[in-house]
């Protein structure tokens, strides 16, 4: 019998041990062997239908030679950083849905876990149910990387579906996703892109190999957006999505973002709504490939880790398959980027051509709403600088 260990029983550690428990049977016959949970550390002891299975002292599970893979839900880079460190060291092979503790300390982690031949998979960090990060580095292994963007963070989405949909406000559609339980009681990290950015950084460093630092990486959300440029890009043929992206830039350099954008109402990422996520992935070989699927939720997320310690346990002793360069270098301000820009104005159409040029005039009445041509981040903020600007966005191509 193969043992494992879970740290944290909040939404996705109860999870966790639902799946394994619900779909024993399917993981026994793929594995050859029964698998099952044998200890579960918790802060605080309740009762339930794992009450025998709790510990509050890691030791249990880091000295304990039975238990082969730790699933570590506890998120932070706090005590799960710390833990995840001893497992790795003491031989534990180590799966995680953390993507903060990813995107900040997994290049460490990863070299950690090649030293002692285990695995350190995080597949559940990104896209939750989503199977995203084993077809980029895997599937799509025979292709150069160019680009990497999506939807991943269902919150917003949900949000801008709403306001789209209703011509619901911000703070009402906010309160939605909150009272629905789609959105925490502070939702800072999904609504200013933080969450985004940190599943962005993580893409980027599988994408391009090497690490991209999320305090380098620009995020911007979608707290400050209103439902006036939701209405003008709806009716002009656009949807307003909060982005993530990263990008291989011409010179060898590379990049990344968060913000939100215009998207044609063309690109299928535009019809993608409510809380699911997309990702797109652009491959020189392959060309675009999208991913999509519920991004969060208990069983989704619950349902990647388990996939990944099954992974640890049915290869065998073998080299660490995902893993990036320390090195930082050839990361670009994404300010030098060019695209089409949205522009909202309290000025007249005059105003707008005197300082862009030729523009795409999306609506006039009393402000003044248009496109330009392609230009980058930093001329867009260069020629905007003498208008009364009430609000802009990138335009995805």
């Amino acid at each position: 019998m193969i043992q494992v260990a879970i740290l944290g029983l909040g939404t996705v550690g109860t999870g966790v041990a639902r799946v394994m428990e619900e779909n024993a049977k399917q993981i026994e016959h793929k594995l050859g062997e029964p698998l099952r949970v044998k200890t579960i550390l918790v802060r605080h002891f309740k009762d339930g239908p794992y009450r025998r299975l709790m510990t509050d002292d890691f030791r249990q599970i880091e000295e304990d030679p039975e238990i082969r893979v730790v699933v570590e839900t506890i998120g932070g880079v706090g005590a799960a950083y710390e833990y995840t460190k001893r497992a790795l060291a003491a031989g534990k092979h180590v799966v995680t849905a953390n993507k903060q503790l990813v995107a900040e300390r997994g290049c460490e982690l990863l070299e950690l876990a090649r030293e002692k031949q285990v695995r350190y998979l995080f597949e559940a960090s990104v896209g939750g149910g989503i199977p995203i990060l084993h077809p980029l580095t895997q599937c799509m292994a025979a292709n150069r990387i160019d680009e990497v963007y999506g939807i991943l963070n269902g919150t917003t989405n949900y949000i801008l579906t709403r306001m789209v949909r209703m011509g619901t406000s911000f703070e009402d559609a906010l309160a939605e996703a909150q009272a629905k339980g789609y959105a925490e009681a502070d939702p800072t990290a999904d609504v200013a892109g933080i969450d985004t950015g940190r599943k962005t950084c993580i893409l980027a460093d599988l994408a391009f190999g090497q690490q991209v630092d999320p305090e380098e990486v620009p995020m911007e959300g979608i707290t400050g957006l209103s439902l006036t440029d939701v209405k003008i890009a709806h009716r002009a043929g656009y949807r307003v999505k909060l982005l993530g992206r990263a990008l291989r830039l011409p010179g060898g350099g590379h990049t990344a973002y968060v913000a939100p954008h215009l998207i044609p109402e063309e690109n299928p990422v535009s019809n993608v709504e409510d809380v699911f996520n997309a990702v797109v992935v652009r491959g020189n070989a392959t060309g675009d490939v999208m991913f999509y699927g519920k991004g969060a939720g208990a069983l989704p997320t619950a349902s990647a880790c388990a996939a990944d310690v099954m992974e640890c346990l049915q290869a065998g002793p073998r080299q660490q398959e995902s893993t990036w360069s320390s090195g930082t270098a050839g990361f670009e301000d994404p300010m030098e980027l060019s695209s089409r820009h949205y522009f909202r104005i309290a000025g007249t159409l005059s105003e707008a051509v005197t300082a862009f040029g030729n523009v795409e005039v999306l609506a006039e009445n009393g402000e003044t709403a248009f496109l330009t041509d392609s230009i980058s981040g930093r001329d867009a903020l260069r020629l905007s600088k003498d208008l009364n600007v009430r609000a802009s966005m990138r335009v995805l191509a």
